[in-house]
């Protein structure tokens, strides 16, 4: 427009030697780095007008080609301001009540919803382990605004953001191939640092099926990340720092052979058996809080049924409220989940009764577990405690998570 300074007006997009101006990633960080810069303006490709319309307190004018812009800017034709569309409702997420007895199963994926734990499960092939994994999302609660411009940001970084979503406001779901590498679980490329999988997990799930399939070293790549909720990568060109405060799922089958008749059909020797269990590192597995151990699916349960299995919205329900007196509790020391809790606060502010604790004082004694597995421990009570109704964990909440670390899975 006439008279207006130009060196306020920011100008994205790709331009095409046809003059086009053409949809670009990283719509979203940008604008709202222009917005925090003070710039009134934003010129954005059309096809990513909505995204840029996000960002409140800028002025976002969507073009199509050179022309229009130089014609705004001439004062020949007036942009109008892109007005935000309404965001669409997500698509329903997977029910819980599809998965068929595995009541452990669902036990654990409750209180990993709860309290924000890692899980690791294991067991043979069919015995549910996907599907739980799946609808462990739809038991987290929706993103709210700031959550959801941060997940919507990475996404937008990473070329992932739908078209018809510009606002993503559910826990997103990342399931990387087991030949992932370590680029694309963690982020890099040899251009524009682009985020991984784990960074486009987060504030949801990220899903590793068939875990020891995945290279050693590309699974120990996650350990620095889960404890610091952010990973760097840096190149020649600079570096970049991204947010992965995700919840990590694992899957493994008992051996190489997979056999969904179970140990007697198994044609793995001991040796083989170890082998493909010491692909999880220690250090790595020493991070998951839940550790549970799936048995095959019975004919009973399979075909009979076994009662009408709760649904998603049941269990949400559950979580929803014990979240909600965590957050209580935590109030003051920014921090809203249990498995954000550090040690210093449970050893002190929010220690549990020195007599709840005496089974984890004895498996920490003779090795069974670790220090940081000790916190783990009280975390993971900390949750049984809010899912009970409970304003402290006793003895029976140090015993059932204890027992949920312990499992066999481990070894």
């Amino acid at each position: 427009m006439p008279g207006e300074a130009i060196d306020q007006l920011v100008l994205l997009g790709e331009l095409g030697l046809d003059g086009a101006v053409r949809p670009i990633r990283g719509v979203l960080p940008s604008v709202l780095a222009a917005a925090r810069a003070g710039h009134p303006q934003v010129v954005v490709p059309a096809a990513n007008a909505d995204e840029a319309a996000l960002v409140e307190g800028i002025e976002v004018l969507a073009v199509r080609s050179l022309e229009e812009v130089v014609a705004h800017l001439a004062g020949r034709r007036v942009l109008a301001r892109h007005e935000r569309a309404a965001v669409p409702a997500p698509a329903p997420a997977a029910d819980l009540g599809d998965v068929v007895g595995q009541s452990v199963g669902r036990r654990a994926v409750e209180i990993a919803a709860a309290g924000g734990h890692h899980l690791f499960l294991a067991g043979p092939p069919g015995a549910g382990k996907t599907m739980l994994a799946e609808r462990l999302p739809g038991l987290l609660p929706p993103l709210d605004e700031q959550a959801a411009l941060e997940v919507t940001a990475i996404h937008s970084i990473a070329g992932t953001l739908p078209s018809d979503a510009p606002l993503l406001t559910r826990p997103p779901f990342e399931a990387p191939h087991h030949s992932a590498t370590m680029a694309a679980l963690v982020g890099g490329g040899s251009g524009q640092i682009r985020p991984g999988a784990l960074c486009r997990a987060h504030r949801g799930v990220l899903f590793l099926d068939e875990t020891p399939e995945f290279p050693r070293a590309v699974l120990d790549t996650l350990r620095q990340p889960l404890e610091r909720g952010e990973v760097t990568i840096s190149r020649a060109s600079g570096s970049a720092t991204f947010p992965c405060r995700a919840q990590l799922v694992l899957a493994a089958n008992p051996c190489p052979c997979a056999s969904a008749a179970g140990d007697a059909a198994c044609t793995c020797s001991p040796l083989e058996r170890r082998r493909y269990r010491s692909r999880l590192s220690g250090p790595l597995l020493d991070r998951i809080d839940l550790r549970v151990e799936l048995p095959p699916v019975t004919r009973a349960a399979w075909l009979d049924g076994l009662g009408e299995p709760e649904s998603t919205a049941v269990v949400a329900g559950r979580v929803r409220r014990a979240r909600a007196v965590a957050a209580q509790r935590l109030a003051g020391t920014g921090l809203t989940l249990n498995s954000q809790v550090p040690g210093r606060l449970l050893r002190g502010r929010f220690a549990p009764p020195r007599a709840s604790l005496a089974l984890a004082e004895r498996a920490l004694e003779r090795g069974a577990l670790s220090v940081r597995g000790f916190d783990r421990v009280q975390r993971v009570a900390w949750t049984l405690a809010d899912l009970a109704g409970r304003t402290v964990p006793g003895a029976d909440e140090i015993a059932e998570a204890l027992g949920m670390r312990l499992q066999r899975v481990a070894a």
